[in-house]
């Protein structure tokens, strides 16, 4: 048997441990009730959640947020009661694990895969599944996402079911941030690989077909992109230069370097020809896109700006902050016209997800106070509206918050709520929080102590019955 690349030092990654720290029991607790405040009448559905959470002691490297098994986490609300439960999701490379009892695939920055002798005929030399970084409903379909891995469909009770490769036209998976337009129903998704061509774009229909591509965008070299935006009209790419670079991994160097000297590209692709127009600039970084709409005379888009990623580079270094930024597109000419509209450290932008590419009029983000608090760890939750710049904020204490996902009233309202998974610094324990999304600086209207700790991870998603 092949030698395996040793553990991880746990205890030195701050992604796998205090708030980061992995569970690996499972199960389902009901009849939880509010611990402060009343859980709102009107918030009527399930609020799941997917994120990096490692079976095993991780091999050879772990990179947050680009390694770790799925774990979905699922709180369904309804009169008054909740019930959370929690599940893994079960690839075929995590099965083999289990049934060793180890891991066996190392981490992505490691490059290591098991042979036969480990891994059996069917899974040797494969790397491994991760869907690990959101959840998406789409054509009657619960999927939990990866990063250019094969996503995976989940059923009722959070089980796993199939991968999902839209009848092998997608066979390697998609993207991790699809974005389905709630005026079409049509989810667009995008592909990055190593080999050409290096950037695709696709439109799946409301029944799961392929309607649209995959279409290649010109691009010359392989570059990661996690994110991107739509509006009514235009499909949004930025390709920003964190090049993959196999010659500099096979030598013992990084998989991902960061080039800024190449600038940035953004293709804005027409929905409805496929014609492309680029735009050009000086690098950035942006893990997440808070929404993008049609104005006159182009169009915009808001993210969270950073000035580097922050990983994949042998000097370690990481961004000073990320800034709250829009990101105006002429249609007359090629600039990309940056402005800053809120500066301190944040990340995870959302919106109401029934106003994709269309006007948004407030966006929320994790965001930090200035305590110390672990690196990748947020203290508040902030709402901004992107044409006053204006911020409201809920600073959290000692509690670290993840991403808000707002939920609609159920009585067919414009109000609404932010909901978010926080769990205590000083004791470890997580809660469910509910947040009115018009007043969040008034502080929770409800939080559900949960009985067993939610480590922080990525993307979670409003499921409405």
């Amino acid at each position: 048997m092949a030698t395996l690349p040793p553990p991880v030092d746990v205890n030195s990654n701050p992604y796998l441990t205090g708030c980061f720290e992995a569970v690996t029991n499972e199960g389902v607790w009901p009849n939880l009730t509010a611990t402060t405040g009343e859980l709102p009448a009107d918030i009527v559905g399930t609020y799941i959640r997917n994120g990096p959470n490692p079976r095993f002691t991780p091999i050879g490297s772990y990179v947050y947020p680009v390694d770790g098994d799925g774990m979905v986490h699922a709180i369904t609300l309804s009169d008054g009661v909740a019930v959370y439960r929690n599940k893994f999701v079960r690839t075929p490379m995590l099965k083999r694990e289990e049934e060793v009892g180890h891991a066996l695939w190392g981490g992505i920055m490691s490059g290591v895969v098991p042979g036969e002798e480990e891994a059996g005929p069917a899974l040797a030399n494969q790397w491994k599944d991760l869907p690990d970084i959101n959840v998406v409903r789409h054509h009657g379909k619960l999927i939990a996402l990866a990063e250019m891995s094969r996503s995976y469909s989940l059923g009722d009770k959070l089980e796993t079911l199939d991968p999902v490769t839209y009848g092998g036209v997608f066979a390697q998976g998609t993207c991790a941030h699809p974005k389905v337009d709630p005026v079409t129903g049509e989810m667009i998704v995008f592909t990055y690989g190593l080999e050409a061509p290096f950037l695709t774009w696709a439109v799946i229909g409301a029944d799961g077909q392929v309607t649209s591509g995959p279409h290649a965008v010109d691009t010359p070299k392989s570059c990661m992109i996690h994110d991107f935006a739509i509006t009514a009209t235009s499909i949004v790419l930025v390709v920003n230069p964190l090049i993959f670079d196999l010659e500099a991994a096979m030598s013992g160097g990084s998989l991902l370097s960061w080039k800024p000297e190449l600038g940035c590209r953004i293709a804005v692709i027409s929905r409805k020809t496929g014609a492309v127009t680029w735009h050009q600039g000086d690098a950035f970084w942006t893990w997440h896109f808070a929404n993008a709409h049609d104005v006159d005379g182009g169009l915009v888009v808001d993210a969270v700006v950073w000035d580097r990623p922050g990983f994949g580079e042998h000097d370690d270094h990481t961004p000073s902050k990320g800034t709250f930024s829009r990101l105006t597109l002429p249609r007359t000419s090629d600039a990309i016209n940056h402005q800053i509209l809120v500066d301190r450290p944040m990340e995870f932008p959302r919106i109401d997800d029934r106003l994709i590419g269309q006007v948004h009029h407030q966006v929320a983000v994790g965001a930090r106070t200035g305590r110390e608090v672990p690196p990748g760890e947020f203290d508040a939750v902030l709402t901004i509206n992107p044409e006053s710049g204006s911020v409201t904020a809920f600073d959290a204490g000692t509690l670290s918050v993840g991403e808000p996902c707002f939920v609609p009233s159920s009585d067919g309202s414009t109000g609404g709520y932010y909901v978010t998974y926080a769990t205590d610094r000083t004791t470890m324990r997580s809660s469910f929080v509910v947040l009115a999304a018009d007043d969040v600086a008034a502080g929770p209207v409800a939080t559900i102590e949960l009985p067993v700790r939610v480590p922080l991870g990525l993307h979670g998603a409003w499921l409405p019955i």
